[in-house]
């Protein structure tokens, strides 16, 4: 027993190792004695007389005992361990045992070898093998080999089996059922909102989501304006506007302090820049989110604004429109306004086609103080659209002579206004358009309306004797004269009660030839050829030549002039309509006329646009072509031509509108001009004419409203100065032959 306690394996418990050797009868009366084997006989059948084992194989055996122990007691604790770890549960502390008398270290080994064969409470204990019947133990013996009673130990817990994982298939269904449950939901919750939902909440709703919006507006760049060769007359240049955030918080605070700093940058009044800058609440409720300040601001001005760092006053990029000479062609091209819209001129008549679409962006802002967008918000932006271009037929140039020549004969004669018109003759296309007085088209609100009008299409005036070139023409195309033709005079005519004189009266009886009579300009002489054509073929010709309605070359506002209609004549019609008194025109109009005499007798509508640019690609897309008709005859136009020359030779009365080298045929006229349906007391002066006479290429005509003056006396000259400028200009060749000499007197 004592080299098999020796050999016991390991195992006990904490309590069992600290026990204290026993010794005599001190064991556990309650736990089973162990009996150790050893080679299948128990010490009993040794003292019986059996074979005890040789020394090496019973240390083998042992061993062998001893290592299937160890492992099983390391299985065990692991075993445990591993339970603890899953399922920790509190473990019924064990029963004390009542002090024992220590027992010999041999007897405390043997406890070890005999606890691992102890079976659990409750069951018999086993016997490994049968011990064979041995020789009668004494009482001190069987004391000794009495088993020790194992305290009571409960079986320690099973750990509980860990959950299972859940069947993959049965959350795969789960997650299924939820997904359609919410988007049922959503669809249940829009039919409601399409079909159930009253107009008010759509309103309301409607109103909430715009209170967040804001919006900016995005220019569109404008078109520009030139002249015939591309030649820039008025463009847009980078600027910035400066606006306002009404609903800025800080803004709101401090108004009378950042209106009063910005107006000496902005040139604007602090009253009228607070205004702007207080909140405003639009017809729908919502509150106004972005107010204009100040546009075309410089971009200098807009950086210094920029680095005051004002609450809720902001810049963006924006345009100016430019005019690199103020005044050239001002009356005709006119201006913009702060909106860069047109207000006057070809600036206001092709406003549509000049100011392209405005861009806007609209995106969602927070309240308070998070009013700025948001990121990932509501955001939408329409980009904008260039405008379009026109190229005009105006040259430059000539534009800028005529300007120059009519600005000084108009203030050498003392003019109110005064107006000229190059045109050229087989094209219709207006070459110059100027206007007196002119302005600075970069700041046209410093001038009087009545001082930026086109006097060429907005003044109408009598065109006096320039009307007598009609009714020849007239005469000479239904055959009642020819151009050899005589004319009876005498110093004055009456028709009806009122007597009409000529300014180079002649005889009683006495003949003037048609030159002559154009040469002196004689109403006489051309009454008289009136009451051949009479009134009915006066007014279609009339018609004819272009009068009574505009001619629609592009300016807005161009006036139609009047006429008289042959049921509204008396008797003193038959008078003043054939030397053009009761006829209003406009300087455009009878420029236009003249052009069909000089376009071999076919009326071309005059017009300003040559082409439109496109503000996409830059296409250029031509005009429409102009309206034509024909007035005359070639051979009429021709004989008229050369008669009219009669006016600026040695006794016309437009000797003064002659140009060295060039033939020149022309009319000179007399009229008043008409204010609010009135005459005036001052002279309509005027001189309309051609060159080169017999092949003429322009058609120039000049007027001016002085107190004193005829038109061979203050337009003339003017005239003069124009056509010899534009003839040289385009390098027309000068006039190969002479005028021919011609007949006054019969």
């Amino acid at each position: 027993m004592g080299e098999a306690r020796a050999y016991t394996p390991r195992g006990r418990t904490v309590a069992e190792r600290g026990r204290s050797p026993r010794t005599g009868r001190t064991a556990d009366p309650f736990r089973p004695a162990l009996q150790v084997v050893e080679g299948g006989e128990s010490p009993r059948s040794r003292q019986r007389g059996g074979r005890p084992p040789e020394p090496r194989e019973r240390a083998e055996r042992t061993t062998e005992k001893r290592e299937r122990a160890e492992r099983t007691t390391e299985k065990r604790e692991r075993a445990e361990k591993t339970a603890e770890k899953r399922e920790p549960q509190k473990r019924e502390p064990q029963r004390r045992e009542p002090q024992k008398r220590s027992r010999p270290a041999e007897e405390k080994d043997d406890s070890r070898v005999r606890r691992s064969t102890v079976p659990s409470r409750g069951a018999p204990p086993r016997r490994t093998s049968k011990p064979e019947p041995g020789p009668r133990r004494t009482a001190s013996e069987r004391s000794q080999s009495r088993p020790r009673r194992e305290p009571v130990r409960r079986p320690r817990p099973v750990p509980a089996e860990p959950p299972k994982l859940a069947n993959s298939t049965r959350r795969l269904r789960l997650g299924t059922v939820l997904a359609l449950s919410l988007f049922v939901m959503i669809g249940v919750r829009l039919v409601v909102l399409q079909v159930a939902t009253s107009p008010s909440e759509v309103a309301s709703l409607v109103k909430l989501r715009e209170k967040r919006l804001s919006t900016v507006e995005l220019p569109a760049p404008r078109g520009s304006i030139m002249d015939r060769d591309g030649a820039i007359l008025a463009n847009s240049v980078e600027a910035r506007y400066v606006y306002a955030d009404p609903e800025n918080a800080k803004l709101q605070k401090n108004i009378p302090e950042t209106a009063a700093k910005l107006a000496p940058l902005l040139g604007v009044a602090p009253s009228e820049l607070a205004s702007d800058m207080k909140r405003k609440q639009l017809v729908g409720g919502t509150w106004v989110k972005f107010s204009y300040l100040k546009r075309g601001v410089d971009i200098s001005v807009a950086t210094q604004i920029e680095k005051m760092g004002l609450p809720g006053i902001y810049t963006h990029i924006d345009e100016r429109r430019d005019v690199p000479n103020p005044d050239l062609a001002a009356n005709l091209i006119g201006f913009t306004g702060e909106n860069q819209h047109g207000l006057e001129g070809l600036e206001a008549r092709y406003d549509d086609l000049l100011h392209g679409t405005d861009g806007r962006r609209v995106f969602e802002t927070g309240a308070g103080s998070l009013n700025v967008p948001i990121a990932g918000g509501y955001e939408q932006e329409t980009a904008a659209k260039p405008g379009n271009s026109l190229k005009l037929t105006i040259d430059q140039w000539v534009q800028w002579k005529a300007q120059s020549v009519l600005n000084a004969e108009a203030e050498k004669n003392h003019a109110t206004v005064a107006g000229a018109v190059i045109l050229d003759a087989r094209t219709g296309e207006v070459v110059a358009q100027a206007s007196y007085p002119a302005y600075n088209a970069a700041k046209a609100q410093d001038y009087d309306p009545k001082a930026r009008m086109d006097v060429p299409t907005a003044v109408v005036t009598d065109p006096g004797s320039s009307h007598k070139p009609f009714m020849i023409g007239a005469a000479l195309q239904e055959g009642l004269i020819t151009p050899d033709s005589l004319i009876t005079v005498a110093p004055a005519i009456v028709k009806g009660d009122t007597p009409f004189k000529d300014s180079h009266p002649q005889d009683k009886g006495s003949k003037l030839s048609i030159a002559g009579i154009l040469a002196y300009s004689s109403n006489v002489g051309t009454i008289r050829i009136g009451d051949m054509l009479g009134k009915d073929r006066i007014y279609e010709y009339q018609q004819k030549f272009g009068l009574g309605k505009a001619t629609g070359e592009g300016m807005p506002g161009e006036a139609d002039g009047l006429l008289l209609k042959p049921q509204d004549w008396s008797g003193s019609a038959y008078g003043s309509v054939p030397i053009g008194l009761s006829v209003s025109a406009t300087l455009v109009q009878m420029a236009a006329g003249y052009g069909a005499i000089a376009n071999d007798g076919v009326y071309i509508q005059p017009h300003l646009i040559k082409s439109t640019v496109s503000g996409a690609d830059g296409q250029e897309i031509p005009a429409a072509a102009p309206e034509t008709h024909r007035v005359l005859d070639a051979k009429v136009a021709t004989e008229l031509r050369t008669l009219m020359e009669a006016v600026v030779e040695d006794e016309g009365t437009g000797v003064k509108a002659q140009v060295a080298g060039y033939r020149v045929a022309g009319k000179t006229g007399t009229g008043a001009m008409v204010v609010d349906g009135e005459y005036t007391s001052h002279n309509a002066s005027s001189f309309v004419g051609m060159a080169p006479a017999e092949n003429p290429r322009y058609v120039v005509a000049v007027a001016m409203d002085v107190a004193k003056g005829t038109g061979g006396e203050v337009a003339a000259p003017a005239f003069s100065q124009m056509m010899s400028y534009t003839l040289t200009h385009y390098l027309v060749p000068p006039s190969a032959s002479k005028p021919p000499t011609f007949k006054i007197h019969g």
